[in-house]
């Protein structure tokens, strides 16, 4: 069996990545050869084989159409057994919806901007450029399967796009355990020390990359409405990040307990220090973070539009709210201030990660492979 694996942009820090190359060992022990096409490959992986497709282009929209055009000509070309696509592209047998549904990702967005964003996006032609992709690409004949990283995001590509239900899949990302444990705590005492944070003070966490959308906003302002004991810890970058920097600092004393990393190479030992998670993000299909901290035993806060709140609510192992409700997000993190409820948030969080094995999720991944060859083609190994 010949399996094509598309991804514009191969790093390895990206969520779509990261789902990617913790199946591509497992996979690569059953019978399969890999491809990945992509723009760039810088190494680093030897289980597959690389097909550079890096045609000319100036902006994001003639970006994403002449690489979808250069790699549905590649693909013909080679005529892999199955071609599994992370981008919106209607040359694929199976998508893997991990940015969700942009036209709900836009509608979210919206929400926190003024007329003028609005109409920014209205007349972006990136988006539309997206949003024609989203409809050929669930249009398509040729697509046989759709791996959604959430329920969430299965239902909202039934709510979207005539589909057939069946040809949705849920594969929730698997998590390391191991590396991601509550065995960081030995790393507390040093970030603390670091940021000026208490010892006995409780500290929440925020993990993410891009402010606006992980909600760093709300976060903050929730913050403010906590008591002396609560403190704040943002890992992550922004180019506008003076701009959330000034709102802190705006609240008087309560900015003196919102404290900002930046992006760290390693975040484990900050998972380490903390005592819950908080993510209050627009739009989030399935955010490794929010794994990683389950895994790490962090009682976890979360929105209603993040996949991860499903398995987040469904353990009992934090609160949602609206992404952009400061007063509830500011209650849930008050409730976390309870050391008896933290503790059995904490507890409920890591046995919510121990199903997310890697093995769960080849699992999933090679029954779905099994079911969509023919007769006699891939002879695919069990697990």
């Amino acid at each position: 069996m010949k399996l094509a694996i598309v991804r514009q942009r191969y790093t390895p820090y990206g969520g779509a990545e990261r789902f990617v190359s913790q199946a591509l060992d497992a996979l690569a022990g059953q019978g399969i050869t890999l491809s990945l096409y992509t723009r760039e490959w810088a190494g680093g992986e030897s289980v597959f084989t690389p097909v550079i497709c890096n045609p000319f282009y100036l902006g994001s929209l003639w970006r994403d159409l002449s690489f979808g055009k250069a790699v549905c000509t590649a693909l013909d070309r080679d005529q892999p057994t199955l071609v599994q696509s992370h981008e919106r592209i209607p040359c694929c047998d199976i998508f893997r919806a991990g940015d969700g549904v942009h036209r709900v990702w836009l509608a979210e967005r919206r929400r926190s901007l003024s007329w003028l964003g609005r109409l920014s996006i209205s007349l972006n032609p990136a988006h539309h450029f997206r949003l024609a992709a989203e409809r050929r690409l669930f249009a398509s004949p040729r697509l046989k399967a759709v791996i959604c990283n959430s329920e969430m995001v299965r239902d909202e590509i039934l709510a979207h796009f005539p589909i057939a239900p069946e040809k949705l899949h849920v594969i929730y990302s698997a998590v390391d355990t191991g590396r991601f444990s509550p065995a960081l705590t030995t790393h507390r005492s040093e970030i603390r020390a670091r940021y000026g944070i208490p010892d006995n003070a409780v500290l929440y966490l925020l993990v993410g990359s891009g402010y606006a959308r992980k909600g760093v906003a709300t976060a903050i302002a929730a913050l403010a409405r906590l008591p002396e004991n609560a403190h704040l810890l943002i890992v992550g970058k922004d180019k506008h990040a003076a701009r959330y920097q000034a709102q802190a600092q705006g609240l008087g004393d309560a900015g003196q307990r919102i404290h900002f990393a930046g992006p760290q190479a390693d975040v484990r030992p900050f998972y380490g220090a903390a005592d819950a998670f908080v993510l209050p993000t627009l739009y989030d299909p399935l955010p490794n973070a929010a794994l990683e901290a389950l895994a790490c035993g962090l009682p976890v806060l979360t929105s209603t539009k993040c996949g991860a709140g499903e398995i987040v609510q469904a353990h009992q192992a934090g609160f949602l709210c609206d992404a952009l409700d400061v007063p509830a997000l500011a209650n849930n993190m008050a409730r976390l201030l309870d050391p008896e409820l933290r503790r059995a948030c904490s507890a409920r969080a890591r046995a919510a990660a121990a199903a997310l094995s890697t093995e769960a999720m080849t699992g999933r991944l090679l029954g779905l492979y099994r079911s969509l060859l023919p007769a006699g083609v891939g002879d695919v190994k069990p697990l």
